[in-house]
């Protein structure tokens, strides 16, 4: 992986200063405004909490009216959200492309990604992992790494603090998840953009979701994957723009050399902040092809063209081009509509992936690596694991009760519902849904399709409006 942040941060420097104690887990060591350039207070931050101001410049602003509409039509999907994606999946999939408001966008990417179901099945997975040690060759590792990760962000600038602490508890729950895989240098970037939106047991199914579904075999020993897709890359290139991939093959620059950080860390590290997060939305609703699209469409821009070609003469050149893409190719209306506009499929890439393997079974053998089929957005996971209406369930339910309140008893009955009893005249709502934990949402039972014994669970913090 590259040593510096592009576009989100800053050169990168090793530290062995320890973050954990005996134990593993995460311990706070204060905030040293000297270490690890924590932001000093006359620093202003912008929306999305970085200093500089840089990221907002080439960010559109929605107006707050549209905004509250969205917000809106967001809830009233997440409420019934088995139904929409079942009879109104294209919509979801036109809001997600117009954007997730930014008050909701860490409950839609948990939706989106089938992470609340796996958190729901897994009650209590989140914390095992976490009370463990770990693995000292990974939680070395792990420590070493979270400084680099986005240091002008507020959530992350301070060594030890509570970004980081959570950025280590994530990873390292992770390795003990997969012991097989352990950890990746790129996971800890998709991690810190997980949590700079929701909680770390979720930023947790979150990754495991992307790891598992979306770029299955990604960050395995080999990178035999992210190898196949930078060939599926190459021969799409030639469809969308013949001049850019003569160009790539005339200097014998592989996609390797320039793809794997945009892949590996779905551009958190190379687009502006704006971008990333109109890109991660549509990624999480669509799946891959839409990281493929946005590596078209940025070399299609930079190189495609004899004009453009000229200054960059050999694979040296090319390469640096390639690393200071131009901000105008990068502002999030163009890159977000020539992403829409790019007509490039799931089928598409399966049927290059098909021919790829292929390749590589005659090059180079089998795959080490027996990564699972990926899964082409949330559309694909909610059919192939069927939720119940109950793991859809969003919670806690939050009461707010009267600070003049003294007492409110609470009965559950026998049958799932609850109900409040009166004190000094103040009324405590509670929910009476009756649900059967173990039958599929009426909505899902016609996909028919077996569902997963995996899941996640968080009984905590929904409530990241």
């Amino acid at each position: 992986m590259a040593k510096t942040e592009q576009g989100n941060g800053l050169e990168l420097h090793d530290n062995t200063e320890k973050l954990t104690d005996s134990k593993g887990k995460g311990e706070s060591n204060g905030m040293d405004p000297e270490v690890n350039g924590s932001i000093p207070e006359d620093r202003q931050v912008d929306k999305y909490g970085f200093t500089g101001g840089t990221q907002q410049e080439l960010a559109e602003e929605v107006p707050i009216a549209v905004l509250r509409q969205r917000e809106a039509k967001w809830l009233e999907m997440l409420n019934s959200w088995d139904k929409w994606m079942s009879k109104k999946h294209s919509k979801v999939k036109e809001r997600c492309q117009k954007g997730i408001p930014p008050s909701l966008r860490g409950r839609a990417w948990l939706y989106l990604t089938g992470a609340k179901v796996k958190r729901e099945q897994n009650k209590g997975r989140f914390e095992e992992l976490d009370n463990q040690p770990g693995d000292p060759k990974w939680v070395d590792v792990i420590e070493r790494d979270l400084h680099r990760q986005f240091p002008f962000h507020e959530m992350f600038a301070a060594r030890g603090g509570h970004g980081q602490q959570d950025l280590f508890r994530v990873l390292k729950a992770y390795t003990l998840h997969r012991p097989d895989e352990g950890y990746c240098q790129a996971q800890a970037p998709v991690a810190a953009v997980l949590l700079m939106h929701m909680p770390a047991e979720d930023a947790f199914w979150v990754l495991v979701q992307i790891c598992e579904k979306y770029l299955p075999g990604y960050y395995s020993t080999g990178l035999e994957a992210i190898q196949l897709d930078g060939e599926i890359l190459n021969a799409l290139l030639r469809r969308v723009s013949a001049s850019a991939h003569r160009h790539l093959k005339k200097h014998k620059l592989e996609p390797i050399l320039y793809m794997t950080e945009w892949f590996m860390c779905a551009f958190s590290r190379t687009l502006p902040w704006s971008s990333v997060l109109r890109v991660w939305d549509m990624f999480l609703c669509e799946g891959v092809k839409i990281l493929f699209r946005v590596g078209l469409v940025l070399l299609k821009c930079m190189l495609g063209t004899q004009e453009k070609l000229k200054s960059c003469q050999g694979l040296y050149e090319t390469m640096e081009l390639l690393k200071k893409i131009s901000p105008q190719y990068m502002r999030e209306s163009f890159l977000v509509q020539e992403i829409i506009e790019l007509p490039v499929s799931e089928k598409d890439i399966e049927k290059e992936h098909q021919a790829q393997l292929r390749r590589w079974k005659e090059t180079h053998g089998d795959l080490n690596c027996k990564s699972p089929p990926r899964m082409h957005g949330a559309k694909a996971i909610m059919a192939a694991e069927p939720p119940s209406r109950q793991e859809l369930r969003q919670r806690p339910t939050i009461i707010v009760e009267s600070p003049l309140e003294s007492k409110t008893d609470v009965v559950s009955e026998a049958n799932g519902k609850t109900k409040t009893t009166k004190e000094n005249g103040h009324t405590a709502v509670l929910p009476t849904e009756t649900v059967n934990p173990g039958d599929p949402s009426p909505a899902l039972q016609s996909l028919n399709i077996q569902g997963s014994k995996e899941s996640l669970s968080s009984d905590d913090l929904d409530t990241y409006l």
